[in-house]
């Protein structure tokens, strides 16, 4: 088991290339469902924004470094999962809260928001909680891991696909929307197909250990996916409200997390292996969850819509 800790998951400058571009691509679609009314509408319900944030960057990376000071797992693998955490909602948050029939709305609003956000938030997170576990900083601290080339990745993969694709949607709606329909879709297989292409040629490293991962990322992304759900609970917002908070929190953006690995880490095993196994199972248990929800109706709404 301590092997984890020094496996290595081989990834070249190629592979690493086509796992950038997929990524500002997946990024640059779901921007093309973004407007700037979107950003304007957050302001009207400041209290389900305020929540959204604090669940995904103040709550989730806090309650991950609990469960890792309790759990004491591998440190790659705390590592792993203290990336995750610190990484934005996933980009199939939207279509998750869709089929839930959750508030499409206020979930592209978040994504969009949260994305931002993330270019200052992820490395601060990361940085933060990595170095305040004495495990995880031992690693940090044999890795050259400049703040500034974290956040400037972030911002090309993340920020200019975000801004080129709310632009284009400004300037012809029309054809953004098209677009939109075509790559939104793709999202899940681009992501999948990230993964076999970041362990086609690791599939014994990734056999191998997967099952020290296997409990630890189905508990985290569960325990994600309650704590968006609780946060709403808490403050009484609307059941399409506290469905779409839950998705939001519980779908990160692993891909994100994965690509961050691979340019800093050089594949460093329990951390790879961690952000991949939970970016294929976030897809499986949201899916199920918004299937369950998509069939109970939100009652007591439609009662007052009445």
């Amino acid at each position: 088991m301590l092997e984890l800790d020094s496996v290595k998951i081989n990834f070249d400058s190629g592979g690493l290339l086509i796992l950038n571009i997929a990524l500002a691509v997946v990024m640059f679609g779901v921007a093309l469902g973004i407007s700037i009314n979107d950003f304007k509408n957050l302001f009207k319900q400041p209290k389900v924004v305020i929540l959204g944030i604090v669940s995904q960057f103040i709550l989730l990376p806090f309650l991950t470094f609990l469960v890792v000071l309790l759990v004491k797992p591998q440190p790659s693998i705390a590592l792993g999962m203290m990336m995750v955490a610190a990484c934005p909602g996933g980009n199939i948050s939207n279509f998750m809260t869709h089929l839930a029939k959750g508030n499409t709305a206020l979930s592209v609003s978040l994504t969009a928001f949260a994305t931002f956000l993330a270019i200052v938030m992820t490395p601060l997170n990361f940085q933060l909680y990595g170095n305040l576990y004495e495990p995880t900083a031992e690693i940090l601290k044999t890795v050259s891991l400049e703040p500034f080339e974290l956040v400037k990745l972030v911002v090309l993969i993340l920020g200019i696909p975000l801004v080129l694709g709310m632009s284009l949607r400004q300037k012809n709606e029309q054809l953004a929307i098209k677009l939109s329909k075509i790559l939104k879709p793709v999202s899940i297989i681009v992501f999948i197909a990230i993964v076999i292409i970041a362990f086609s040629n690791n599939l014994d490293i990734f056999s191998e250990y997967a099952h020290h991962v296997l409990a630890i990322g189905i508990g985290h992304n569960l325990l994600a996916i309650f704590l968006g759900f609780s946060v709403a609970k808490i403050f009484k917002l609307s059941f399409r409200d506290t469905k779409t908070l839950a998705i939001e929190t519980g779908i990160q953006n692993s891909g994100l997390g994965l690509l961050l690995i691979f340019t800093f880490f050089n594949g460093l095993g329990g951390m790879a292996i961690l952000a991949a196994f939970w970016g294929i199972w976030h897809i499986i248990s949201g899916l199920l969850l918004a299937t369950y929800w998509s069939k109970k109706s939100n009652t007591i709404e439609e009662a007052l819509a009445a």
